[in-house]
């Protein structure tokens, strides 16, 4: 089954970092990808820059239009992600608890299956 585990970034985190902290991060994941890369779990992986680069595509009266964004008033966004080919839900989790961003208070991975991967029932 697919999983995509998606680090949720708060900038305000990692701006608080000591230089330490973020190297210890930087390592943990190059760590982590030669972990994956090794067990065959990992399909890919890609860090998003930030939202404010973004372009937004909506419905404005049934006809798309284009703004900048999102500017949402919300603290955490998307940073990134890895997409992993893993045996259940468990092994997902487990695969996630080693992304050195859950060792940090205020960062977040989550576990989220690929639907016509894990089963259109999801």
């Amino acid at each position: 089954m697919k999983y995509l585990l998606i680090m949720q970034v708060n900038p305000a985190i990692l701006e608080a970092l000591t230089e330490e902290e973020r190297e210890a991060v930087m390592n943990g994941h190059q760590e982590f990808m030669r972990t994956i890369e090794e067990s065959g779990e990992m399909i890919s992986t890609h860090g998003l820059a930030d939202p404010a680069n973004s372009a937004v595509v909506r419905s404005q009266g049934g006809v798309p239009a284009v703004t900048d964004g999102p500017f949402l008033e919300a603290k955490e966004f998307m940073g990134g992600y890895y997409l992993v080919d893993v045996e259940s839900k468990e092994r997902a989790i487990e695969l996630a608890r080693m992304i050195p961003d859950t060792k940090i208070d205020g960062l977040a991975v989550e576990v989220r299956p690929v639907m016509f991967s894990a089963g259109t029932d999801m």
